[in-house]
């Protein structure tokens, strides 16, 4: 199997039409299709239902888009790590990023990091910490920004000083909104909007003392903007982090504190024991000493 005729896939399945995907491979319509049926061939199974104008992927194709999806980004990953190996610090940093005031002091250091070697880029990805774990151990993210509490086994880090402090997101005409400050007995009365992530959400429940079962839990998020969204509709309070409000300041919403107090910090971590391009390297060592 070769890595051209997974780029070919990808590109049908993309674009869900053989002749539109020949013009962007520049190749002819019947050399892609024979390249597709021969990856059929190989595989033992159909990876497409051809229409008369259009193609759609089998249960067998969407698996397959998955994995070629994984081996073309290493292959991208694997091609610009060993270009970056030369004398100029050059190349590509891939960051996953949870949303926390740790995002904050992250910026910071990379904007210094990128003043002192301009050749350097870096790709953000949004998104929950177990996401990130993954990606970092598939090798298709270097570093990742999580919120604790995280099992840390497989990876080194360094955990940032700044403060998470959980809370509520409430509309400003909530009646919780004129306290300063809430207690979990104040908000189980309402619908509550809860983090998806399974380490957050324990923790939650067990400063509650109660189950899920006992709660109305109208959603769950993984990114605070949807939840955001969710709360200015009316749907429910949204439980998270003042860290992660910070960067969806909405003047309708507010948020209170919950007390007594509940804090967690952010880390920044990669792979143990991982050869990584110049560039990453030293990034990783400027977080180090700082």
């Amino acid at each position: 199997m070769e890595l051209r005729v997974l780029k070919y896939f990808l590109t049908v399945a993309d674009e869900g039409n053989i002749t539109r995907a020949a013009d962007i491979l520049h190749v002819t319509q019947p050399t892609l299709s024979r390249q597709l049926m021969e990856l059929e061939d190989e595989m033992g199974t159909p990876l497409l239902v051809r229409g008369k104008r259009s193609v759609t992927l089998t249960d067998e194709g969407y698996l397959f888009k998955q994995q070629a999806e994984t081996i073309v980004e290493l292959s991208d990953k694997l091609e610009h790590t060993f270009r970056d190996r030369k004398d100029v610090i050059c190349g590509t940093i891939r960051i996953g990023a949870a949303e926390a005031v740790g995002g904050r002091v992250l910026a910071d250091r990379m904007k210094e990091f990128r003043e002192r070697y301009p050749d350097v880029q870096f790709d953000l990805y949004n998104g929950m910490a177990d996401n990130i774990k993954e990606m970092i151990e598939r090798g298709l993210l270097d570093l990742g920004l999580v919120i604790e509490p995280i099992d840390t086994a497989k990876f080194e880090y360094v955990r940032l000083p700044q403060k998470e402090t959980w809370g509520v997101l409430l509309r400003r005409d909530h009646e919780l909104a004129k306290k300063e400050s809430v207690t979990l007995d104040d908000i189980k009365k309402y619908p509550l909007i809860m983090p998806g992530r399974e380490n957050a959400k324990e923790k939650i429940l067990h400063w509650m003392h109660c189950e899920e079962r006992h709660l109305d839990i109208p959603a769950y998020y993984n990114i605070l903007s949807n939840a955001a969204l969710l709360v200015a509709a009316g749907m429910g309070c949204a439980v998270c982090l003042d860290g992660a409000l910070s960067i969806h300041a909405d003047p309708e919403l507010c948020f209170r504190k919950i007390l007594p107090e509940h804090v967690t910090r952010s880390v920044l971590l990669w792979k143990k024991n991982h050869l990584f391009s110049q560039a990453v390297s030293l990034f990783i060592q400027t977080i180090q000493e700082q």
